[in-house]
């Protein structure tokens, strides 16, 4: 059954510690009500249909539907290329699980000018102001502001700050990066050191009555920005329009604004280039800062640019 076969790559994919198993394990279980009792060998295209029009209707885009198509592939492709029982595959071949169009739907990004973002982080309740405005001075993605650890954490003593390298396995690009901070970032990462052990972007449930008593809980992880509490505040302020991941254009647009070269704002967004070093001199990570730091001193071009670019 696909069932089986999903399970064992879910396994698969925990033993080989994938970044991004809680969203496949997701995907999966939104395809197992529609395929997850059909013999593997019957799964194709077509018996994706009813898959496809239901999840439309619900409203979702179909890049996200695409996302559960492709783990879907990513079974059957594995059945006929890799999972064998007595020297047999599963599949003698995987079958063409046709994708839907995501050009159509597909918007530009939408950089925040900076009265956009006064309105947007002052509406966010305070444990998303610091991960979002960290978002805003790094251009770091949601799931590596998110998921920040302080382990990862490399003084440079010469700079008096750290840097942060993000494993290849924690990175989209699959190669280490080092996240550089601007002033307003490393002012961010002293705010919040001592509050847990392991992440450095945290949130506790605080009382609301019975101030003279302990917190009601511990400190843990943030999952994500882009909650409920994220959505509602970019409603209330008429920005619904912004993403989590717009944060990271808006740096990449401040540092083009501010004359930053490509190849630094390749370093500090962490684009692959050729012959880009894992690691930097103190003298780089020195240049990088101080480019970084140049964001803050930009002329607001935002509005300007989406008349221009329609």
């Amino acid at each position: 059954m696909f069932a089986d076969g999903a399970a064992k790559y879910l396994i698969e994919c925990q033993q080989r510690q994938v970044r991004t198993l809680e969203q496949i394990a997701y995907h999966v279980k939104l395809l197992l009500p529609y395929i997850g009792t059909s013999p593997i060998g019957d799964v194709c295209s077509e018996s994706l249909e009813a898959f496809k029009d239901e999840r439309l209707e619900d409203g979702a885009k179909n890049a996200t539907i695409n996302r559960s198509l492709e783990v879907a592939r990513t079974v059957l492709n594995r059945a006929a290329r890799v999972w064998r029982d007595d020297g047999k595959p599963w599949l003698a071949s995987a079958p063409l699980i046709e994708m839907l169009d995501e050009a159509e739907q597909r918007r530009p990004p939408y950089p925040v000018s900076w009265a956009e973002q006064s309105r947007l982080v002052t509406a966010l309740p305070h444990h998303l102001q610091r991960p979002a405005l960290f978002a805003l001075n790094t251009g770091a993605r949601d799931d590596n502001v998110c998921g920040l650890r302080w382990e990862w954490e490399v003084p440079v003593p010469e700079l008096e700050r750290s840097v942060f390298v993000i494993p290849a396995a924690e990175f989209k690009g699959k190669r280490n990066h080092v996240l550089v901070l601007n002033d307003v970032a490393w002012s961010i990462v002293e705010a919040c050191r001592g509050q847990h052990r392991q992440f450095v972007f945290v949130y506790r449930r605080e009382r609301t009555k019975n101030l003279d008593l302990a917190p009601a809980m511990e400190y843990r992880r943030i999952e994500t920005m882009n909650n409920t509490a994220w959505q509602r505040a970019r409603e209330l302020v008429g920005l619904s329009k912004v993403r989590v991941h717009d944060l990271r254009h808006t740096f990449g647009q401040r540092l083009r604004d501010a004359g930053v070269s490509e190849e630094d704002r390749a370093l500090l967004l962490g684009h692959a280039i050729e012959g880009m070093p894992q690691h930097y001199a103190t003298a780089t990570v020195a240049r990088l800062v101080e480019a970084a730091n140049s964001v803050q001193h930009t002329v607001d071009r935002t509005t300007l640019l989406r008349v221009v670019n329609g």
